[in-house]
């Protein structure tokens, strides 16, 4: 796959320094997103919270999309997840990347400034032209339903 320049701008939160988005190891599909936040802020449990990443992107053209998910650490041992499940960053967004938290947990949770809230991924996107049909193709499944190939 070719190498492209994502263009990143730090937004100026008041007492909150930048952090670049950034992969923990060459093998990362992810680049963390830090919280911008100048004091700790606490998400009630069942309760909501949208933090702002103090970052805002430019893709290199349509042909490429950002997706951002939760953090597998947050979500198994806290219980944080996306209000939205994926963010989905669309190539002529230009703004704060901004991420809605949701806490599935009984407990309430304190992010502190500068944690890693968050994980965007870079990806293609397909756009093809859309066909209305009367029929389509037989498969073997067809269909067969959500969860008709069974458990294993």
């Amino acid at each position: 796959m070719s190498t492209f320049i994502l263009k990143v701008k730090p937004i100026e939160h008041e007492g909150v320094a930048f952090h670049m988005p950034c992969r923990k190891t060459d093998g990362a599909a992810g680049y963390d997103l830090f919280a911008a936040i100048a004091k700790p802020e606490t998400i009630i449990a069942h309760g909501f919270a949208n933090l702002p990443t103090g970052v805002s992107i430019q893709l290199p053209g349509k042909e490429y999309a950002a997706f951002i998910y939760a953090r597998s650490g947050l979500a198994i041992r806290h219980g944080i997840t996306l209000t939205n499940g994926v963010g989905v960053i669309d190539s002529d967004y230009t703004g704060e990347l901004t991420v809605g938290l949701y806490n599935l947990s009984d407990n309430a949770y304190t992010f502190m400034p500068d944690e890693r809230i968050a994980q965007m991924v870079i990806m293609p996107v397909c756009t093809p032209v859309l066909q209305q049909v009367e029929v389509l193709e037989e498969t073997e499944r067809s269909a067969g339903g959500f969860g008709s190939t069974g458990r294993f």
